[in-house]
């Protein structure tokens, strides 16, 4: 699961963010997916034929679902902040339980996240849950190095609408797992303390000294992003000669986001390791935007794809594909970019023009494969934390 996104956005409801960001986490930004305005989106679609592919049956003169589609109850595992009122989770049953009506979805948020399912799986226990929605690359790497047997179905190519996802995001070379959004790691800082240091070499000068606060890769999501992406930086040869010199440059390494991003706010220092989708959360009426700007290094940001996965054990695989298919739709999609605050996995997806005002892709997105995280991550996250925290 994606710790850090998590106490991120449960931080944001519970402190209402800013006035743009309590707004849109409540699912009221005044933008719908198309833009087009009109508080709490809804869903609209349009009359459909039976098509025989497992779709439910609908009048075509009213696009009213009827009886004979699927039924039966879809079990969904995922993070907390991903379920609850106004939250991508709450549209998605909602709107999918409308489409299909004899389909009913249940949330479940196990504390210890995949690691849950890593250990049922282990004991031999029964998994009882037919898809996971939250995985990143590096918890896939983990699945795969502590499982013989597979977790997760492959399921990518029995998935309408799959193809359409960025190719840059698709980080299962077996094809279980279907990324449904992503975020980019970028800094943000206070323009009126700082001028964005613009490359990582330039965080190392005297003029940035102690003003830099991240985030423990060994706990946070964010701060293994940004310690992988000083390892596409500066290589696996040099990264830990470059962590040293920031060490020696005052940078600030907190245990996760929340703590990192409240000693920010509380103009501890005027930099911290974040998402570039920070000022989605904070614009309106009465916010200081220039403690929100969104710095990219060497004109890059690392993409954090979220995925989701069909387990291998499902009792309901069928609901998983069709739940899977319905989130990669372009309204699906839309609807997600804007309650998770995250930019969309599929191509030509428009979010709004508040959103798309606000949100801000890097010039040169970059992240590792499976392949490349295989085998290294944790011994990088290792050798990182030994140097830099008990250091």
């Amino acid at each position: 699961m994606n710790g850090d996104s998590v106490d991120r956005r449960s931080f944001l409801k519970r402190t209402g963010a800013g006035v743009g960001g309590l707004a849109l986490l409540a699912g009221c930004t005044g933008t719908s997916g198309d833009g087009t305005g009109g508080g709490t989106p809804t869903a609209t679609r349009s009359p459909t034929e039976t098509s025989g592919d497992g779709s439910t049956p609908t009048d075509t003169a009213t696009g009213t679902p009827t009886s004979g589609g699927p039924s039966g109850t879809l079990n969904v595992a995922t993070y907390s902040s991903f379920t609850g009122e106004g939250t991508a989770g709450n549209w998605l049953k909602s709107a999918f339980e409308e489409r299909y009506p004899d389909v009913s979805v249940e949330f479940s948020t196990p504390e210890n996240g995949i690691n849950q399912f890593i250990q049922r799986k282990r004991q031999g226990a029964p998994i009882d849950t037919d898809l996971y929605v939250g995985l990143n690359t590096g918890e896939l790497v983990r699945v795969d190095e502590r499982l013989d047997e597979p977790l997760f179905a492959v399921t990518r190519d029995g998935v309408e609408g799959a193809d359409s996802v960025k190719e840059g995001l698709r980080i299962d070379p077996d094809g279980r797992a279907i990324p449904y959004d992503t975020g980019y790691i970028s800094l943000v800082y206070d323009e009126d303390e700082v001028e964005a240091p613009g490359t990582f070499d330039a965080l190392l000068e005297p003029e940035y000294e102690g003003d830099l606060i991240t985030q423990n890769a060994q706990q946070s999501d964010p701060g293994r992003a940004f310690l992988l992406w000083t390892i596409i930086a500066k290589g696996e040869d040099g990264y830990l000669d470059y962590w040293a010199e920031l060490a020696d440059n005052g940078v600030r390494v907190l245990s996760d986001w929340e703590p990192a991003y409240n000693a920010y706010l509380n103009e501890e220092a005027p930099m911290v390791v974040s998402y570039s989708t920070d000022q989605v959360y904070y614009h309106g009426e009465g916010v200081d935007m220039s403690r929100h700007q969104v710095g990219f290094l060497n004109d890059q940001g690392y993409a954090n794809p979220e995925t989701m996965a069909a387990f291998a054990d499902a009792a309901e695989p069928e609901l998983a594909r069709l739940f899977m298919e319905f989130v990669l739709t372009p309204e699906a999609q839309a609807e997600i970019a804007v309650r998770n605050v995250q930019f969309p996995a599929v191509e030509g997806v428009d979010p709004g023009e508040e959103f798309s005002r606000y949100a801000f892709e890097p010039p040169e997105p970059v992240t590792f494969t499976y392949d490349d995280l295989a085998g290294n991550v944790s011994t990088w996250v290792d050798e990182w934390a030994r140097q830099i925290v008990s250091g």
